[in-house]
């Protein structure tokens, strides 16, 4: 345990010294914190959803609606913190689904080689010709616009990105020492994969995940923007800052305010990922 903490006192040391780093961690624990407290800390719960009150609509920041209220007078910071609350977990989910098929994908074709890595990178290289934005438009445009569907189209753009990452690792380190001794010893492909490989491989995969949470929010609130992600009354903060952008710039709130909010997410993981990645790269 001394140990532990010992190594946890060096890590934070390191993590600290870079002050965009700790700027970083603060923000994203904030947004983490208030949108899992979010029925706690909103001052209006119900508006999360499709109440109305019609006699408060329109109105600018002021002492009882911190940023203001939206057309059918709903506060417009219990909104946002929702919206954070959706966000993360549509982040969480697409990175769940598609980090794992990234990267085994990477990882068979960088260490397999040959007619393998052939097939693979080539699938792989068709998702990437693609733009993401263009890719995940025309799949939701097949398809009712909802938040599943939405996970559905993001996670199908992003796996590619996490493929290639892997393959170049593992085709830099499969002549390494201690995977050629694994070889020797015979040890079995999925040994050498997981035990030796992947190991090597995960600083650069957390830091990219780090980073793409913020990216995962931005696409979503695109596609919400568009009118194809999550729809009314749901709370998202990119059909928030469409709804608004009509209105600008009398009721500037609408619209600057929740498009703050997706500035300040993907700064604050940014920081943290660059923070991740300092970490990482001294612990080697």
């Amino acid at each position: 345990m001394g140990e532990f903490k010992t190594a946890l006192r060096r890590a934070w040391y390191r993590f600290s010294r870079n002050a965009g780093s700790v700027v970083g961690l603060a923000i994203v624990g904030v947004i983490v914190l208030a949108a899992l407290f979010a029925p706690l800390i909103t001052p209006f719960p119900g508006h999360a959803g499709g109440a109305l009150d019609i006699l408060n609509a329109n109105h600018p920041p002021d002492g009882r609606n911190l940023l203001g209220t939206d057309l059918v007078g709903r506060d417009l910071f219990t909104r946002i913190i929702y919206g954070y609350r959706l966000s993360l977990f549509m982040a969480v989910v697409v990175l769940a689904l598609t980090v794992p098929v990234g990267v085994a994908v990477g990882l068979a074709a960088g260490y397999a080689g040959g007619m393998t890595e052939a097939v693979l990178m080539r699938i792989t290289d068709v998702f990437l010709a693609v733009p993401p934005l263009v890719l995940a438009m025309a799949i939701m445009g097949l398809l009712p616009p909802s938040l599943i569907y939405g996970m559905m189209a993001v996670s199908l753009m992003w796996w590619p990105w996490y493929a290639r990452l892997a393959f170049s690792i593992a085709r830099s380190l499969r002549q390494e020492g201690y995977v050629t001794a694994a070889e020797v010893i015979g040890a079995s492909t999925w040994h050498v994969l997981l035990r030796e490989i992947l190991p090597n491989a995960m600083p650069s995969i957390l830091t990219k995940m780090t980073l793409d949470v913020g990216f995962v929010i931005l696409i979503a609130s695109s596609l919400s923007f568009l009118g194809l992600g999550v729809q009314p009354p749901t709370p998202d903060l990119g059909s928030m800052v469409a709804e608004g952008a009509g209105y600008l710039p009398d009721l500037w709130w609408l619209a600057v305010c929740p498009g703050v909010a997706i500035l300040l997410v993907i700064l604050g993981t940014n920081l943290l990922g660059d923070g991740i990645r300092d970490l990482l790269e001294a612990e080697r």
